[in-house]
Formats: structure tokens, C-alpha cells, sequence
């Protein structure tokens, strides 16, 4: 994990990090490998960020329950049971967890309502985990908006939603990077936090 400036250095400095998500279809079971395999290697785990995520489009009257159940599964059953292990990793020592919801928990899109289904799930996840971890483990999460386009997306589309937000751009990835600092560096006083970066989309 990248500090951000001298105090988050000296904060961050030895501390062990897992960031799910290298891979778009990495199973429960390797995600939990992960965990086991940091402790393995590194001898403990201070820092979870539950990133890996699945985002497609599911019209209503289309949609089949192979495709919600996929969404549900990793988007949040996945982020619930490697917290679990995480949890287990951090033992007496602690350390925190950070999940990556989205605007899409508090909006309603039309084509989207699985996915917006369990990211609202991981803001109930991240309170929950929050109150079921305390005081040892903090819980909170980081809820982005529009960071990047999907593929293709059509240019004149994604001028028009820029112009819908009240920053008037589409977030960076950096914009989200810095807000897991945030988390990963803060007061332990700090947990069931929901921490949204969208340039103001969430108002």
C-alpha cells in the first residue's frame, strides 16, 4: 500500500495488506487461500480491502438466478467469509478491514438492481462486521461512483453523465486509493463508517 504522506508512512510501516481483486474470477475458496497464504508468508495480516467485484448489466425481466446468484456470491458472500478469516488472521492483535461498496448501495439503477442489491448488502456487511469485531478490528468501507467507464462506453455518454455529477468529472482511481489510506491510517475510534467518493453523485 502506497503511503500518502509522512504521517501515513510512519503509520503504514510494517504493516501486512491483502487487497482482493487481482483477478475478476477469483473463487471463495482462493480468496481465502490468500489470506492463509499472506499469514504463511509474511507471519500476519493487519490490513484487508475487500475490492474484488463483479459489475454487469441485468434487465429485470431478463435476468436469471445463475445471475444474481453469481453477483451475490462474490460481491457479498465472498467479502463476508474472507473477512471472516482475515478476522481469525488478525487474532488478539487486530488490525482493520476496509470494503469497497458504491454509489449504487443508495442509487437506484434500473439496469443494475442485483449489483446495487449487494453493495447495499456490503454497507450493511461493513455496520455489521463493525459491531460484531469491535474493539480489536475496525470495519469501514468506501463507497466510489463513477472511477472508470466500462469498455466501449460510448464518449458522448460519459460527457453527459460527468456533467450529471455535481464535481463535474468522473472520479480516479486515486481519488479511491486515497480514501482506503484514509481508513487503513485513521483513529481505531473510527468503524461502521461509509465513506462515499463521488464527487457529490450520493447527494
Amino acid at each position: 500500500m502506497r503511503p500518502h504522506g509522512p504521517g501515513q508512512v510512519k503509520e503504514l510501516t510494517g504493516k501486512v495488506a491483502l487487497v482482493t481483486g487481482g483477478a475478476v474470477r477469483v473463487g471463495l475458496e482462493i480468496a481465502r487461500a490468500l489470506v492463509a497464504g499472506v499469514v504463511r508468508r509474511l507471519g500476519r495480516l493487519d490490513i484487508l480491502v475487500n475490492n474484488a467485484a463483479l459489475f454487469f448489466r441485468t434487465p429485470v425481466l431478463t435476468t436469471t438466478p445463475a445471475q444474481f446468484d453469481r453477483l451475490l456470491a462474490v460481491n457479498l458472500r465472498a467479502p463476508f467469509f474472507v473477512s471472516q478469516a482475515a478476522a481469525r488472521a488478525m487474532g488478539r492483535r487486530g488490525g482493520r478491514i476496509i470494503n469497497i461498496a458504491d454509489v449504487g448501495a443508495v442509487r437506484a439503477w434500473a439496469g443494475y438492481v442485483p449489483y446495487g442489491v449487494s453493495k447495499a448488502g456490503v454497507v450493511m456487511l461493513t455496520r455489521g462486521l463493525a459491531a460484531a469485531l469491535a474493539p480489536r478490528i475496525q470495519v469501514n468501507a468506501v463507497a466510489p461512483g463513477v472511477v472508470l467507464l466500462p469498455e466501449g462506453f460510448p464518449r458522448a455518454s460519459g460527457r453527459r453523465l460527468a456533467a450529471r455529477i455535481p464535481m463535474g468529472r468522473h472520479g480516479r482511481p486515486a481519488d479511491v486509493a486515497q480514501a482506503v489510506r484514509f481508513f487503513a491510517t485513521c483513529s481505531d475510534y473510527i468503524t461502521g463508517q461509509v465513506l462515499f467518493v463521488d464527487g457529490g453523485m450520493s447527494l
